[in-house]
């Protein structure tokens, strides 16, 4: 594995890392639909190299090494799932504006320390999305978990409520909680 790949957080996973172990590609896209219901993003810092619609006004690909590139405006992010998206969430979290879409693993060591105490807003989406491939065709089948959209900061979680999209919205208090305050990695 190459220090790219490992400060990108991705071994051997296509740069969106929606994958099992059954599946023919590693890079599935985010739905359009989705990303045309939460308005403009500045930024995707995780963008595929090859796209058949925009995510944002830049994008950050596989080679341009996203997580340590500058990351100004609105930011959408759809990380790679795996070992080091903890890496990609304290990035979100210490940027503080933007939308993220990963699993809805709830009781995982990454809500815990990025969510929970630093996002403004949840949407659990109804039912599972179904992801792109880079030709623009639908995938077959569904996620493998049920997903969730993460707002940091009030204007996006604005967004997230006004969206559209069928599911759960949780606006949650972070009124008492210092949000730019740098996160703690723990081993867990």
């Amino acid at each position: 594995m190459s220090d790219l790949q490992m400060s990108l957080g991705i071994a051997g996973k296509g740069m969106s890392g929606h994958q099992t172990s059954h599946a023919s590609t590693h890079e599935w896209l985010t739905p359009p639909e989705i990303i045309r219901a939460l308005g403009h993003f500045d930024l995707d810092p995780c963008a595929p190299e090859t796209r058949p619609w925009p995510t944002a006004g830049k994008h950050y690909t596989f080679e341009d090494n996203g997580l340590v590139q500058e990351w100004s405006g609105r930011v959408w992010m759809n990380p790679p799932y795996g070992d080091f998206v903890h890496d990609w969430m304290r990035r979100m979290v210490n940027h503080g504006n933007g939308i993220v879409l990963i699993f809805a693993r709830t009781e995982t060591a990454t809500f815990f320390n990025y969510v929970w105490p630093h996002a403004h807003a949840i949407l659990f989406i109804k039912g599972r999305l179904r992801f792109h491939k880079v030709d623009g065709s639908k995938a077959k089948n569904g996620g493998g978990a049920p997903s969730v959209l993460i707002a940091y900061g009030e204007d996006n979680a604005d967004a997230l409520q006004k969206c559209g999209i069928a599911g759960q919205f949780i606006r949650l208090d972070q009124t008492s909680k210092a949000i730019d305050a740098e996160v703690v990695d723990d081993a867990g």
